[in-house]
């Protein structure tokens, strides 16, 4: 599987030269130790990928006893992988981290020792128990790594072509023309059902065979369950309720998360540890809604009313539609074919709101509840901020759409009232690229652009 982190892991190496160690965060099965090994193998002499999940206690005791005296760390650390290290030329791989705190303590020591690079790999990183006691080094570069992108699943359909052609219509603003729009919807439509977990994305790109995928997607399901209970010890039912509760969230109007669903009175400051858990953990991506569409919206942020997405679509897909255990090929096949009656506008909201994530967007949405004003009552989907900040004129406003009858009443409204902070008004919808109004009309697979 061909991954964009990659070329990132280059950057790392060619400018850092081992001043830094790098941290690869991420949720579980997304493929973090595969490309950390890949790009060991490809770009190093030799390297040691050192698995905390099952590595022997003799190792662990490396990290206690010979940290004074790196020489010998060193020497038992070869002999016991049978891998002999290069100076310059050698990578060690510290991989689920998290399990095993001492280890990312070390990173200040090897690093400063300079004689190889390191990587880390890991998830729940932020979590209290995997740095309580420990400093965590400064010597570290954090990236987080999100579940495959639509250019990397068209790579692995062994499409190269197709995403430098809507490069190029987005940024004319062009129309692709009937036969290509179609073609490109329909892998989009293949990449909604099937996600961006790499195990899934394998299995349908040798198979086509959505039984296969599902069943590999609900064995990731069940592995984040496991991690419920084991890694949010003391709130791990609040976790669990909250992550069962997404797709009939998602399916609500509005799609703000009611805490009164879970339990009558409830609120956000009891499940915050809960949030914060999923939040980490990357199965989840987290929009706030920001009170005033203007630049640096983080200041305008309402912590406690918020929309929650799974991190990958094709996995929200298999969690929404359980009640045989497994989702029949039958609800696939209506999902690729855009037949299926309900459900397909959370699914098109999150897989926008997952392409945003994946380009580096914190998640915003703005909505205003007004009984008095109907001209300030209204509900915009996502914002975002242009790259280079100006004076005025640097939100815009996205309006997800999944069918072709919509209106666009609220993008009206929040044209008018925020005239002066609003930059590109988006609408991304099943259809071709068009302008009308000053508002740009763009296919939902364009969402990487924006």
């Amino acid at each position: 599987m061909k991954r964009k982190i990659y070329n990132e892991f280059l950057q790392w190496k060619r400018e850092e030269k081992g001043k830094n160690a790098l941290l690869i965060d991420g949720a579980r099965r997304v493929g973090k130790s595969y490309i950390a090994e890949k790009f060991a193998k490809a770009e190093y002499k030799s390297y040691i990928l050192i698995d905390f999940n099952r590595v022997d206690e003799s190792v662990k005791e490396l990290f206690v006893l010979y940290l004074n005296d790196l020489d010998t760390f060193f020497m038992y650390l070869s002999g016991y992988y049978n891998v002999k290290l290069y100076e310059r030329e050698s990578l060690l791989i510290f991989d689920e981290v998290q399990l095993f705190p001492r280890a990312r303590t070390a990173i200040k020591y090897l690093v400063e020792d300079g004689r190889y690079d390191y990587m880390e790999t890991g998830s729940l990183m932020s979590l209290k128990r995997n740095v309580r006691d420990i400093v965590i080094p400064s010597e570290e570069r954090h990236i987080k790594m999100y579940p495959m992108d639509f250019e990397e699943f068209l790579w692995a359909l062994g499409n190269d072509t197709l995403m430098e052609i809507m490069k190029k219509s987005f940024a004319e603003k062009k129309p692709m023309g009937q036969a290509l729009h179609r073609k490109a919807m329909d892998y989009f439509r293949q990449y909604l059902i099937v996600g961006g977990m790499p195990q899934a994305v394998r299995e349908y790109a040798e198979g086509r065979d959505f039984d296969k995928v599902d069943r590999v997607k609900r064995d990731i399901l069940t592995l984040y369950r496991a991690d419920m209970i084991k890694y949010a010890a003391g709130y791990e039912m609040k976790v669990e309720s909250i992550f069962d509760e997404i797709p009939s969230q998602l399916q609500k109007h509005e799609k703000k998360f009611k805490f009164s669903s879970l339990k009558k009175e409830a609120r956000l400051r009891e499940y915050e540890d809960a949030i914060f858990w999923l939040d980490d953990a990357m199965v989840v991506n987290i929009c706030y809604r920001s009170t005033a569409p203007n630049i640096g919206l983080r200041l305008n942020r309402d912590r406690m009313t918020l929309k929650c997405y799974m991190a990958d679509t094709g996995l929200l897909i298999s969690h929404a539609f359980d009640e045989n255990g497994i989702v029949s090929e039958e609800i696939y096949k209506k999902l690729l074919f855009d037949k299926l009656e309900v459900n397909v506008g959370m699914i098109v909201e999150n897989i926008v709101a997952q392409m945003l994530a994946a380009k580096g967007h914190k998640l915003y949405f703005y909505s205003n509840a007004s009984r008095t004003d109907s001209s300030s009552r209204m509900e915009i989907d996502f914002l975002i901020a242009k790259d280079k900040i100006s004076s005025r004129h640097n939100i815009s406003p996205i309006e997800v759409k999944s069918g072709k009858n919509y209106t666009l009443s609220s993008l009206r409204k929040f044209m008018e009232k925020y005239k002066e902070q609003t930059y590109i008004p988006y609408v991304m919808h099943t259809g071709d690229v068009k302008e009308e109004n000053g508002i740009v009309y763009l296919p939902l697979y364009m969402t990487p652009f924006l």
